[in-house]
Formats: C-alpha cells, structure tokens, sequence
C-alpha cells in the first residue's frame, strides 16, 4: 500500500523532525510548575500529524536550508498549534481530541486556559532566537490572526447574516494562517528570493483553507471511526459552516425558519439533522462545497509552481491532492 504524503515528508524529514520533537520535550519542561509538562505532554503524545512543523521543515529543505534555526521555528509552530488546541478544548466545551480525553476534561478549564498561555509565551521566546525580524513579525501576526479568527467564529458562528466571505475571513484566521506563516517562515529562513517565499505563503494559505473546508464537510458526510467526530457535531453545537452557508442562501421561508430554530436559537428536536442533512442535499451544498476544496487545493499546487524542482516539493504536491481525497 502507497504511503500518505505526509508520511512520506515525515520520512525524509526524520532528522529534523527528531530534532524537533527534542526541543519541544526540552521547552515544555518547567521547573516550578509540574503540570505544565503533565497537561503538554498528554495532547504531543496524542500523536498528531505534525503537519504545521513539517511544512516549516519542508519549506526550508526546498529552499536549501542548511540550519540551525529551521527546527526553532518549527517547534515555535507546533507549540501556537497546540496552545490554540488547549483554548479551543475549553471554548467548545470539547471531551474528545484525537480519539483521547482532553486536557479539560482529565484535568480543568483553568490548567488548560494557563497551559496554553505557557505554550504560547514559549513560542514567543523560541522566535526570538533565530534573530530574524521578519521572521518573528510573520510568527507573531499568526498567533494574532488566530486569535482574531476565534473571537470572530464566536460572533459570526450562529449568526444567519454570516456569508461565504465571513466563513473565508474566519478560516483564513483560525486555520490557513498558521499553515502559511509556517510554510513562509521556512523560505524567509532559507533566504529564498521574495517570489519564492511568496509561493509559500500560497501554498500554504490555499492548503490551509482545502484542509478545513474539507473539515467541515465531513462533519456532514464523514466516516465517524476515521475522523474522530461524530456525523454532525458541528450542527449540534451550531457551527455555520459552509455547506450551511450555502443552502441558508438558497432557503426558502420554512427552510430559513429551520435554521433559525436550529442554529441561531439552538431549539434542536429529534430529526432535525436528518432534516439538515436533506436540505443540504436538496440545495446540492456538500457538491458546491467540495468544488470549493478542490478549487482551493488547485491553487496550492499551483503556488508551487514558483519553487525549484526537489522531491519535496513533489511531495507537497501530493499533500495537497491528499487532504481532498478524504472526500472523494
């Protein structure tokens, strides 16, 4: 069986990714406060996919990269990533992460809250020490981004008003920004030309955006055992994603009635996705919807037209291609 893309980065890149893992063991550490480790410790070794530091390695290995710092700003990514993971857990009230409890449920929302505000002091420090400005302007404005794009998901999220380019803008926020600063960080390191580093951040942005457009589609159409959510829980908690979007645009008066009663007022009854599921169907939005992911995929692949030929870069291609065949 062919391997997945980002399997096969993670083999070329086991060097660094070792050297990676090394420094968040050694960064999450704390004297004074054992928690801090315990809580970390629980989410990094939920074995996530390590995307986002990868890309930074990649990015800096296509560009011709010859070290230190690449692994600093790749563990400064992977440390914004999970602080926001620890926030969001507790914002959503979340008790499942990658198939295991989260770190608000084993523990509480105050050692989550706090944790997340180490993680994300240490990621600030850890930028600091390549000594490059424009790196830790791009790394610094993510964290802000990111943050921007919560508070806005939390007004706009059971909002109707709320349209496709609201969606976008929150996206691009919570989600695209940290897969661009990280792909962009990794070129600017390498002192790649500005069409270089600008390449990346497209290709990252664009995959960014595929990755959780596909995300909120297979709350609707998902496999529950392979995604580790359950059909529809973005309904339950009455997330305006953009399948929904779309088909409240296409509502008529009963059909608009519904989503308010469901989402907006949050008066769910047995049925009501079912319900939900029928309209998305009816009005064709999970097909429009998967367009989009693809067009967006299209787009990071096309980003990486600017960059030299490497294997990596072939590898990057086909992640793009991966991350929209979970809905095919």
């Amino acid at each position: 069986m062919s391997r997945k893309p980002h399997e096969r980065l993670a083999t070329a890149l086991a060097t660094e990714m070792e050297a990676v893992s090394a420094l968040i063991t050694e960064r999450m550490a704390s004297e004074h406060a054992p928690r801090i480790p315990e809580v970390t410790a629980h989410l990094v070794g939920a074995g996530g996919k390590r995307v986002r530091p990868m890309l930074t390695l990649a990015a800096a290995a296509m560009c011709g990269y010859g070290g230190p710092y690449h692994i600093h700003l790749a563990a400064t990514v992977e440390f914004i990533h999970t602080a926001t993971l620890l926030h969001d857990d507790v914002v959503d009230e979340s008790e499942q992460r990658r198939g295991r409890p989260t770190a608000n449920l084993l523990w509480d929302n105050q050692s989550s809250v706090l944790v997340g505000d180490y993680l994300f002091a240490r990621s600030f420090q850890l930028m600091t020490e390549p000594g490059s400005m424009p790196v830790m302007r791009i790394l610094s404005n993510a964290a802000a981004t990111i943050a921007e794009g919560e508070v806005l998901q939390l007004t706009a999220a059971r909002n109707l008003a709320t349209d496709e380019s609201t969606y976008l803008q929150i996206v691009r926020g919570k989600t695209a920004a940290l897969f661009s600063a990280a792909t962009e960080v990794g070129g600017l390191i390498a002192d790649a030309p500005q069409s270089q580093v600008q390449a990346l951040f497209d290709y990252g942005d664009a995959l960014g955006i595929a990755f959780q457009i596909v995300d909120d589609l297979l709350d609707y159409q998902g496999d529950a055992s392979a995604t580790g959510k359950n059909i529809g829980d973005d309904f339950r908690e009455r997330k305006l994603t953009l399948p929904v979007i779309k088909a409240i645009a296409l509502a008529d008066a009963d059909e608009r009635a519904f989503w308010v009663r469901t989402i907006e007022k949050g008066q769910q009854e047995d049925g009501d996705l079912d319900h939900a599921l029928a309209l998305l169907n009816k009005h064709g939005t999970l097909a429009t919807t998967r367009k989009d992911a693809l067009a967006w995929a299209a787009k990071a692949k096309a980003a990486l037209d600017a960059l030299p030929a490497h294997e990596i870069k072939d590898m990057l291609t086909d992640m793009a291609d991966y991350v929209v065949a979970r809905i095919n």
